[in-house]
């Protein structure tokens, strides 16, 4: 039985969801997304989103907890926008962005450069004694993690130093190198 499923949706002031042919259209002040369904139906009722399933068939129970789940962050998203920060540990490791340019030192021969979707926002922190923040914002919670770790496996975290590009508050299993 699905638990998250059964739990209604609020839908704060500024969001208009509208539902036609299995397409879920959230719409909101930072932008708009849209999601297709199946094997669950879901109404708009009293400033709420119900997501309900029409059988016991296994599929179904577990589309439903997804599809609540996805309407639920696609409803965060226009109304407050989803974040991502990545921090740069190592010697020498940088980051600048201009425009939708992320441009990376991470301890290559060369710089890494990344286009990034226009509808992500990119802002590189650099502070002096401080590993550089990329910070990574956008409506589409699905777009940002996707970004995020595509620039996080350019050079993913070593257990032994723990240099590579993180996720800020991660924990990073260390080793005890080899011991004499």
């Amino acid at each position: 039985m699905s638990r998250i499923g059964n739990n209604p949706i609020t839908i704060p002031e500024g969001v208009t969801v509208e539902i036609k042919d299995n397409v879920v259209t959230v719409k909101g002040k930072l932008g708009e997304l849209t999601q297709d369904i199946d094997a669950v139906s879901v109404k708009v009722e009293e400033g709420n989103v119900i997501v309900e399933r029409s059988t016991e068939l296994k599929d179904h129970k577990a589309k439903h907890g997804l599809y609540r789940s996805l309407i639920n962050n696609m409803i965060l998203g226009v109304s407050k926008g989803w974040t991502k920060e990545l921090e740069l540990v190592g010697v020498g490791y940088r980051a600048s962005n201009q425009g939708q340019k992320l441009d990376m030192a991470i301890g290559f021969s060369h710089n890494i450069v990344i286009n990034v979707a226009p509808e992500v926002k990119i802002e590189t922190i650099s502070e002096k004694g401080k590993n550089p923040i990329v910070k990574l914002t956008s409506h589409d919670k699905q777009l940002v993690g996707q970004v995020a770790a595509k620039i996080r496996g350019f050079r993913k975290p070593e257990p032994y130093k723990g240099k590579g590009v993180k996720f800020v508050g991660e924990h990073i299993r260390r080793k005890a190198g080899k011991s004499a």
